[in-house]
């Protein structure tokens, strides 16, 4: 112990005492060792003689040892300070490791003061938690670490705490400038300041919660002779009461998993590929959704757009590894045998029914799928051109389907007449019909030769050459509106022009908005068509400007269309909008509701999967809505939610130095020159799989032992694929938890280890 006095006079009234602060004052830390606990009690106590303050600091270190519970005492007074005992009954506790909180932490505390704790979790996560006192949240780890303090291994974070104990007590930044020179500790200054900047703040709420209560302290055993001493390191030391907390190997949501819309296990089969092959990888994606290679190619990637690599060094290709696995395995899935078997009817073989009848005959059921038109595949067959789905690659996808037993009855269009009966012969139908005609402009000439809708201009085109000459408008921004245009060149089209109403933020593919402005198309933005003109045919569109207007009921965006018109020459309009709702097939009496068929009160055996039933318009959110539909047919729920519930593992959880650099594996594409001349497949797809090593493997443990490395007590050891922790030895230090690269650890009260997070 030891007491500081007074500086000399010309230093006392640097800084003023905060408002609000009452002396005498009494201050505990609470801390692990190595992390600068009794050095974070000493900067306390400066700052405060900065301000002209008494002061008095010293530790109380306990078993000293490496990640060991550490406790640091302050107090201050106007008044020379006498007191040499511990504080007792703090006014301030500070907290830097999120895993010593407790009853020993609180014991004591006076209700009205000041908690400060280092923590990941916001200060949302501690709703009507430590209401009793001016409560603060700061992740002074992360920032620490970002700032270079203390080693990869143990990260000091006593500098950052202060920071944000200033903010905490409204002391100015420069008494902490002014405390930091003292010292000669500029270099931590910085991330001073950003916790300074950075930490979440309430205020009390007295009385809700009451103080702990001082812990009762037992007899320490008596002390052995030197002579009965006889083990050697490690030391014999079982960790006692002190440690309330022990580390548990747990798997979180990856964001790349929650993120798919087809439900995919994005983590589990990309590892499975970096280890283990094409094949393993195959039998983990085949689990929950039939058309890798086809999605491989098609699907808008949100996994990728949510991949926390992107903050590195860029998002991992995910598409692409789909892609390849889809490409070069044959791995097929053995059926399940049911009992009984059921027997399921899929009407519409587009992706969303091909998703059900897949997920049916996984589950050993027997499927007939009744498809309208002479094949299945529906826009994958039909909407989607060649140069980006060539037809090998959709025909093996579906040859997968088929091959699990799946009864395919092409040129079956069902009526409501035929559903009605069709649902007496079945256990479960599921209709995945899509959306319904093509919506139209509703514009004076729009029935003028030459303009033509998008669906219908695709289609044509799969059927066979189309030739295009002239000046090509297309009309739209989505998806469909890409490939009407881009297909458009391929025809020999002299130029064309994609009008929208919207700007930068079109809704189709980025990827395919950046090949046709490679290709040559231009784009005319924040426009609409309000008038076509043409003797016969269709020579030039009149075309309004846009403003943004108020959200529509559902949320999106709105448009005012102005009367500042312009008139852009045109052979040929390709309308690509949109498509209606589709068409209404329940008989007199039914309604749909949550993706299910009800007569009055009575739930039906009829589902609705796809965009019959959701709207989203993307082959995979079809895949998943069809998988999900299966699945609560199965169950005889009116919905099946799968989803994890648990926020995904974010970018600031990945200690992004254990991993080295390595940007993105780019597909081989054929040059914009080359591709417009034809319809080859223009996606060659990745060299090889190697961009599976780039995944983090986020929440998810890969065996890297660094938890093994980076434990202070030797407590964990191998245990067949995974990891055991010696309970009766650990700590509780967290050491572990946080060094673990990905995030597959948490910390847990050692008598809910059991408990689900």
């Amino acid at each position: 112990m030891h007491t500081r006095q007074a500086e000399s006079s010309a230093q006392q009234q640097i800084v003023a005492l905060p408002a609000g602060l009452s002396l005498p004052l009494e201050v505990r830390v609470h801390g692990r060792g190595g992390q600068g606990g009794v050095t974070c009690a000493k900067l306390i106590a400066l700052l405060y003689t900065r301000m002209g303050m008494q002061v008095q600091t010293f530790g109380d270190y306990g078993s000293e040892r490496s990640g060991a519970p550490v406790q640091a005492y302050t107090r201050v007074d106007r008044l020379p300070i006498n007191n040499h005992n511990k504080v007792y009954r703090p006014d301030h506790l500070i907290v830097l490791d999120e895993g010593l909180m407790g009853p020993l932490v609180l014991s004591g505390a006076v209700p009205g003061g000041v908690l400060l704790l280092n923590s990941h979790s916001g200060l949302d996560s501690y709703a009507g938690q430590y209401a009793d006192f001016r409560f603060g949240v700061i992740d002074a780890t992360a920032i620490a670490r970002e700032h270079g303090i203390g080693s990869s291994s143990v990260v000091i974070i006593n500098t950052t705490m202060i920071g944000a104990y200033a903010r905490l007590l409204g002391i100015s930044l420069a008494a902490l400038d002014e405390t930091f020179a003292v010292l000669g500790l500029g270099e931590d200054l910085a991330a001073a300041e950003h916790a300074y900047a950075r930490v979440q703040m309430r205020d009390a709420t007295p009385g809700t919660c009451a103080a702990a209560a001082p812990a009762k302290v037992t007899a320490a055993p008596p002390v052995a002779s030197i002579s009965e001493h006889r083990l050697d390191f490690p030391a014999d030391l079982k960790t006692g009461s002190w440690s309330n907390q022990s580390p548990l190997y747990r798997e979180q949501p990856a964001p790349c998993n929650l993120a798919c819309p087809a439900g995919n296990d994005v983590v589990g089969f990309i590892q499975a590929l970096k280890k283990d092959g094409a094949d393993a990888a195959a039998a983990i994606l085949l689990r929950t959704q039939p058309l890798p290679s086809v999605c491989g190619r098609v699907c808008p990637a949100p996994c990728t757009g949510s991949c926390n690599r992107a903050v590195f060094d860029g998002a991992v290709n995910i598409r692409s590894l789909e892609r390849w696995i889809g490409d070069h395995s044959k791995h097929q899935l053995v059926p399940q045998i049911a009992s009984p078997r059921r027997r399921f009817a899929v009407i519409g073989g587009g992706p969303a029914g091909l998703a059900a009848a897949w997920q049916l005959a996984l589950a050993g059921h027997a499927v007939t799928l009744h498809e309208a038109g002479p094949a299945l595949g529906g826009v994958l067959r039909n909407g989607i051109p060649v140069y980006r789905l060539p037809d090998e690659v959709l025909q093996r996808d579906l040859a997968r389907i088929v091959k699990l037993g799946v009864e395919v009855k092409c040129n079956s269009r069902l009526d409501r007449d035929a559903l009605a009966k069709l649902r007496q012969d079945v256990d479960a139908v599921i209709v995945c019909t899509g959306l319904g005609a093509a919506l139209r402009l509703g514009v004076e000439g729009e029935q003028l030769q030459g303009i033509e809708q998008g669906l219908d201009f695709l289609e044509r085109v799969k059927r066979g050459p189309v030739a295009l000459p002239g000046h090509v408008m297309v009309v739209g921004a989505g998806n469909t509106a890409m490939d009407c245009a881009r297909s458009a060149l391929r025809c020999g089209a002299a130029s064309v022009r994609i009008v929208c109403r919207e700007g930068e933020d079109m809704p189709a593919i980025a990827e395919e908005i950046e090949g046709a402005e490679q290709e040559g198309i231009r784009f005319v933005l924040r426009r609409q068509p309000v008038a076509f003109s043409g003797n016969g045919s269709v020579t030039a569109a009149t075309v309004a400007e846009v403003e943004a207007g108020p959200p529509d009921e559902l949320g999106r965006p709105g448009f005012i269309v102005t009367q500042r018109t312009s008139t852009i020459p045109c052979d040929k309009v390709i309308v690509a909008i949109g498509q209606g709702a589709g068409a209404d097939m329940l008989p007199p009496g039914w309604r749909a509701e949550k993706a299910r068929a009800w007569q009055g009160e009575t739930p039906l055996n009829i589902w609705f999967a796809g965009d019959c039933a959701t709207g989203e318009g993307t082959v995979t959110h079809a895949i998943g809505s069809g998988r999900r539909a299966a699945l609560a047919s199965l169950a005889g729920c009116t919905e099946y939610v799968s989803e994890d519930s648990r926020p995904p593992v974010p970018p600031a959880q990945i200690l992004i130095s254990h991993f080295d650099p390595a940007p993105p594996h780019r597909n081989r594409q054929l040059a914009p020159a080359v591709r417009r001349a034809g319809f080859e497949e223009i996606d060659f797809g990745p060299a090889g799989p190697e961009e599976a090593a780039r995944c983090f493997s986020c929440g998810h443990c890969t065996h890297c032992d660094t938890c093994l490395v980076y434990c202070p007590e030797g407590v964990i050891s191998r245990r067949g694929d995974g990891y055991v922790v010696d309970t009766v030895f650990c700590k509780g230090c967290g050491m572990c938890v946080a060094e673990c690269p990905r995030s597959a650890m948490e910390m847990h009260e050692k008598g809910k280890l059991g408990a689900k997070p």
